[in-house]
């Protein structure tokens, strides 16, 4: 290659790599305003990257298809297999997976699991409002572990209200800790967020690597938070019983419509755990598994309740958050091919002098303080590449980094109103119950205890792995 030409390849990379950074930036400035749909923006960058980048700037129609990765689709390894490491474009086994759940989901809420769920706990602390709390806190956390946290929080914020205006107690304390606790117990395992989930089909991890692993620190922090929150709202809460009196509440009964239903969804449930938990053994992937759980739920729900009410699952799936994904992934791709995502790795890894526990806490907090404040999904999503290239260029193994992303994505989230889908959910569901959060209150409750998990995780991977 001739000096000109060498000189004229550089110039075509760096216009590249700046109008990815641009085009990347752009769409996360205009997902913090919140002044448009996010899977407009994401699937308008993903556009922009694939035309300008890959099209004008690198004429490569290969870097264009495999971004956009339809044939792994095609692939036995897609369905069935050990190894579910991602390429650098669209993680269509991610899309399948969150796309499955949301339909086993619409037929559990159809079915009136939650609220069931839900009166049938109050009913066994008789209804005590600090009883109540502990249960919820612990039930949210273990739901998430398995079903999206934004689902868990609607139902169970939902009736937090209808319980609080029987029983005349102020919900919002059992609403903020519903809302930590679901981000807390979505760290735990590969399907209870979506940066795990992300993680976990992007960097090949299983169910069981989660919960051996990120869980361990979850149920630690799960010890401190429950503990931080009684000593937080106990004296409030105890007050609001006093005042109560009696209250005629709902029997768990009600919420069943259809028992058939509720029966068969609740079997597809147990099953999605089970699947879930046996992959790495079955080697079925995520991919597969999120589609087994669609198409029983789908079936189970036209055998109870007709065809019409399966119109409405497939309807009531969030197709925006599946879009919102899509673009995101291409977006992100657009700065691993270029190579921008490569010089990050290689400017942490410099900074830190290739010490493994500087770059565990760079990580660590770097993805905690930014999801306090900008959505973690966008955010893991662009750390993945990152974190392979930092293990490849530091030797350092790559397990580790990918729990202090984790950790930090799905923790640091719980300390602002917008630091994670669920913070948002819950804070819309109370101020439509005429109990509104302001920031005030909420940062003076979750800010400490964000805090204190992001600092026992750290001393939880350093004591375990460092």
């Amino acid at each position: 290659m001739s000096p000109i030409e060498y000189f004229e390849g550089a110039k075509t990379i760096m216009a590249a790599q700046i109008l990815a950074i641009c085009i990347f930036v752009g769409m996360f400035l205009l997902i913090i305003l919140d002044k448009f749909e996010r899977y407009y923006i994401t699937l308008a960058s993903g556009a922009l990257v694939l035309a300008l980048v890959f099209g004008v700037c690198m004429h490569s129609m290969s870097a264009i298809w495999g971004t956009l990765n339809l044939p792994s689709i095609f692939t036995s390894g897609f369905w069935y297999g050990a190894s579910e490491e991602g390429n650098s474009g669209i993680n269509w086994s991610t899309i399948f997976f969150i796309a499955g759940m949301m339909i086993m989901v619409e037929g559990l809420g159809k079915a009136g699991f939650f609220r069931w769920l839900c009166l049938t706990l109050a009913k066994l602390v008789r209804y005590r409002i600090v009883p109540l709390l502990v249960c919820f806190m612990v039930l949210s956390a273990v739901l998430s572990m398995f079903i999206d946290s934004i689902t868990v929080v609607l139902f169970l914020a939902t009736v937090t209200l209808e319980l609080a205006q029987t029983m005349k107690f102020n919900p919002i304390p059992m609403i903020l800790s519903e809302v930590f606790c679901a981000n807390l117990g979505g760290a735990a395992t590969m399907c209870g967020d979506p940066p795990n989930i992300i993680v976990g089909t992007s960097l090949g991890y299983t169910f069981f690597d989660f919960i051996s692993n990120t869980g361990v620190a979850v149920a630690i922090c799960f010890v401190l938070v429950l503990i931080y929150f009684v000593l937080c709202f106990r004296k409030r809460l105890l007050r609001d019983e006093k005042n109560s009196g009696a209250a005629v509440c709902p029997q768990p009964g009600t919420a069943i419509t259809n028992r058939p239903a509720f029966l068969l969804s609740a079997g597809v449930f147990l099953l999605a755990v089970i699947l879930l938990a046996t992959h790495a053994q079955t080697k079925l992937t995520v991919a597969c598994i999120g589609v087994i759980v669609a198409a029983l739920s789908l079936v189970m729900i036209g055998c109870t309740s007709g065809g019409k009410a399966v119109l409405e699952i497939i309807k009531g799936v969030d197709y925006k958050t599946l879009l919102f994904f899509i673009g995101l992934f291409v977006s992100v791709a657009g700065l691993k091919e270029t190579g921008v995502l490569d010089v990050i790795a290689r400017f942490i890894t410099t900074v830190s002098g290739g010490n493994a526990a500087i770059i565990v806490v760079i990580i660590l907090w770097i993805s905690a303080v930014t999801s306090a404040f900008v959505d973690n999904i966008p955010f893991a999503a662009t750390m993945i590449p990152v974190v392979r290239s930092i293990a490849a260029a530091s030797g350092i193994d790559m397990g580790v980094l990918a729990w202090a992303l984790s950790l930090g994505t799905d923790l640091g989230g719980n300390a602002t109103p917008i630091g994670a889908s669920a913070n948002v959910v819950g804070t819309s569901v109370a101020a439509k119950g005429g109990y509104p959060i302001r920031w005030g209150v909420y940062c003076k409750y979750c800010v400490g205890a964000t805090v204190l998990v992001i600092a026992v995780s750290m001393g939880y991977l350093f004591l375990r792995y460092l």
